[in-house]
């Protein structure tokens, strides 16, 4: 099955306590393209300006990423610079440079129409619903969002989520749309505005998902050489959004084994600066790792322990 993602592909510039790096590969379609990458196909659509490198289109058609729907405007790519403390939960952001972004109306070209499934990142909700409705009746829309677009643009939002399947955001995202502090309260209210999954990336917390009558709760898989953690929740939903494809399932055990692999995704993307560590994996380290991350997670169940169990 075949992703169609519609976000940024940007150029960022980086610091945090293990460095820097100065307009590396960037923007939530890329790291999301890259890690969907390894379980199906994925058609990217998203905007760059005539400074951008070939080179760099050439990295995501390696990845087996169709960019035909990448679209080249006269001006300059978006960019990003940001900073990381010691913590490496938050970015800081010290510069934003719309560019060509600031006037990106996605075109979604024919024989991307009839895709079973479409992943609208973070981008105003105008937007989003402009891709849905160039789309033929997805199977499943995955949407992202963020405060800016809570705060500014809600009444827009919640016409998007009303069209929606799964939703993945941040806790305080979920807390902030559902104007409620607390977390499972807050999900339930979200749930109700369209979304029947939802998933709250908690960085170094790990995840939980909220789907029927049911809370699936994990937690990050364990780095010790974390470089830079931008990227890292894109990369989650690649993975998670590219495992669901590849089994062409949204049940219950689906939904539980994609949100792992979305973890083991964004646990490689976070040892290095950019995509690049996400761009060298092979298969059978995923594999090895989403072994690992189940290994470490398992428990005996309490109603088969033993004397004092």
């Amino acid at each position: 099955m075949t992703i169609l993602v519609v976000g940024s592909v940007a150029f960022d510039s980086i610091r945090t306590p293990a460095g820097s790096r100065d307009e590396i590969l960037g923007g939530s379609a890329t790291y999301f393209s890259v890690a969907a990458s390894y379980f199906s196909k994925v058609s990217l659509v998203a905007v760059v300006g005539e400074d951008f490198p070939e080179s760099h289109v050439a990295f995501l058609r390696r990845k087996g990423v169709d960019t035909s729907g990448l679209q080249r405007e006269k001006g300059r790519t978006f960019r990003w610079t940001g900073e990381y403390g010691r913590d490496l939960n938050t970015a800081k952001t010290l510069e934003t440079q719309l560019n060509v972004f600031a006037s990106f109306s996605p075109r979604i070209r024919p024989e991307h129409r009839k895709l079973p499934m479409v992943v609208l990142g973070n981008i105003d909700p105008t937007l989003q619903r402009s891709v849905l409705e160039q789309m033929d009746g997805p199977q499943t829309v995955v949407c992202d969002t963020m405060n800016y677009w809570i705060e500014r643009t809600r009444e827009s939002l919640l016409q998007t989520l009303a069209r929606v399947d799964i939703l993945l955001v941040n806790d305080a995202e979920v807390r902030q749309l559902a104007e409620d502090s607390n977390l499972l309260q807050a999900a339930g209210k979200v749930r109700k505005l369209g979304p029947q999954t939802l998933v709250v990336k908690r960085g170094e917390a790990g995840a939980l998902m909220f789907h029927g009558n049911s809370v699936f709760v994990t937690p990050a898989f364990p780095v010790s050489d974390v470089v830079d953690p931008t990227g890292a929740g894109d990369s989650f939903a690649g993975g998670f959004c590219g495992y669901l494809a590849a089994a062409r399932a949204r049940d219950e055990a689906a939904l539980r084994r994609a949100v792992v692999f979305g973890s083991v995704m964004a646990s490689f993307t976070v040892s290095d600066f950019g995509p690049g560590r996400l761009g060298e994996l092979t298969f059978t380290e995923i594999e090895e790792r989403f072994r690992e991350f189940r290994r470490s997670t398992s428990f005996e169940d309490p109603d088969r322990a033993g004397p004092g169990g």
